[in-house]
């Protein structure tokens, strides 16, 4: 199940950091995932300081 980012999401880059695929860009007001990359790790979602990363 692939993972999305909530509009809690303050732009602190830690999910993007933590994304062993490199599926987490910045987007326009808040990081994305790229669900065509991401391999449903978790990594960013665990990282994440504001709990805003959720599985879709």
């Amino acid at each position: 199940m692939a993972y999305k980012i909530t509009d809690a999401c303050v732009s602190c880059g830690a999910c993007a950091d933590a994304c062993p695929a490199g599926a987490i860009a910045e987007g326009d007001g808040k990081y994305e995932i790229n669900a065509d990359a991401c391999l449903e790790c978790g990594s960013c979602a665990a990282t994440c300081p504001n709990e805003a990363i959720v599985e879709e």
